[in-house]
């Protein structure tokens, strides 16, 4: 018995760690693809122009990417595991996309000095979530009521055009997002502390892809609150 409780304790760690791995690799994935569309459609004149000059197409491949989520996120159960895969890639390209207009606002120095800041916070915050015996759910319902806020407060600023607001919103908005992702991040080891060691392959997969996809979200939120703090206009 004594044998036992280490064995189980070790297998335990593996599975967590196997599940935590594939959940940073398919987020590291689609960050690395989003990256990529963006570059390849800034460098493209044709293409900047079909979407940029085109209210319709913009919007719509925006529409496009809140029905990918929402497919991903209710559906998750429902799907397979490869038509889960393939949605999370194509949503990291459509967002790539859309995100190429930031290279075009902002210096290339200061987006990249960005992203490295917005890199270290987001691990340190991932870190704290994986490894505090902390419960964080308070925060999170807290930090998630703030999200609904921040998005309801941006909304109105779109009728009001206020400079200031918008840099409070950023702020609020980093806070936030460091907040959800360590709380996500707690709820991805729970996730995988909760699963039966015979679970199948696939929905393990889709487990991962669904994690990638929240704290994919995380960062690139957390990232574009940051950019518009500290972000260099290219004007």
């Amino acid at each position: 018995m004594q044998q036992t409780v280490p064995y189980k304790s070790t297998q335990t760690q593996v599975i967590v760690n196997g599940f935590i791995r594939s959940v940073y690799n398919w987020m590291a994935i689609g960050l690395a693809l989003t990256g990529f569309a963006a570059f390849y459609v800034a460098g493209n004149e044709t293409l900047v122009n079909l979407i940029f000059s085109n209210q319709i197409i913009f919007f719509g491949l925006i529409i496009g990417e809140l029905a990918l989520v929402f497919s991903i996120s209710a559906r998750i159960n429902k799907i397979k595991a490869s038509t889960a895969t393939s949605l999370f890639i194509i949503y990291s390209i459509l967002n790539g996309i859309t995100l190429s207009s930031i290279l075009f606002i902002y210096t290339m120095s200061s987006i990249a000095s960005t992203f490295f800041i917005c890199a270290l916070t987001f691990g340190i915050c991932s870190i704290y979530g994986m490894v505090t015996k902390k419960d964080l759910t308070g925060i999170g319902q807290f930090m998630f009521m703030g999200l609904i806020g921040i998005i309801v407060a941006s909304v109105v600023n779109l009728f009001i055009g206020s400079s200031g607001l918008s840099m409070i919103i950023s702020y609020l908005g980093v806070f936030i997002f460091v907040g959800l992702t360590a709380y996500d991040t707690q709820q991805l080891k729970r996730m995988a502390l909760a699963q039966p060691a015979n679970l199948d392959a696939a929905t393990i997969r889709k487990g991962a892809i669904l994690g990638a996809l929240t704290l994919y979200l995380d960062f690139i939120n957390m990232f574009l609150f940051l950019l518009h703090i500290l972000g260099v206009s290219r004007d």
